[in-house]
């Protein structure tokens, strides 16, 4: 059952939506390039936010930049954002549920980035990546396997 973003289960956090719909896709990014997993730990705020992810070596400035580039390049893609909710026990044969504690129920609710990105979520977020606006990563660090990214949006 597909749902309006704003309906389905209650957010635990009232994330900007926009800046939250980013970090999916700032996730699968990282996944795609990287083979990462999808950031554990993280701060997303309306004014600026940031990902951590852990890598076996540190990514060069041209990775870099090129993640930055094909986060804009999936947001001006004008993607629609979905939610559907369905029994744990179906969703885990799509989406990988081991951050998900088990008092979270029986029902899970994946939420979909045009045909870019699907996992679990029960935040906020944009219907469409035209409402995300400019992604701008401006600053990261690499240290003892950690790669900390720091983002903002630009309008």
């Amino acid at each position: 059952m597909l749902m309006d973003m704003n309906t389905s289960l209650e957010p635990k956090k009232d994330y900007y939506a926009p800046m939250h719909t980013a970090e999916h896709i700032l996730n699968q990014t990282m996944v795609r390039m990287f083979g990462c997993a999808r950031s554990k730990t993280n701060h997303i705020e309306k004014n600026k936010s940031k990902c951590d992810y852990f890598l076996p070596v540190s990514p060069t400035e041209e990775q870099i930049r090129e993640v930055e580039s094909l986060v804009n390049d999936v947001i001006s893609s004008n993607l629609p954002v979905t939610a559907e909710e369905m029994p744990r026990e179906i969703a885990e044969k799509s989406v990988d549920l081991s951050s998900l504690p088990e008092e979270a129920g029986p029902t899970v609710r994946l939420v979909r980035v045009g045909g870019y990105d699907l996992c679990p979520c029960i935040g906020k977020h944009v219907q469409n990546t035209s409402e995300i606006g400019k992604f701008k990563l401006f600053s990261w660090n690499y240290q003892d396997g950690r790669l900390r990214i720091r983002f903002k949006l630009e309008q």
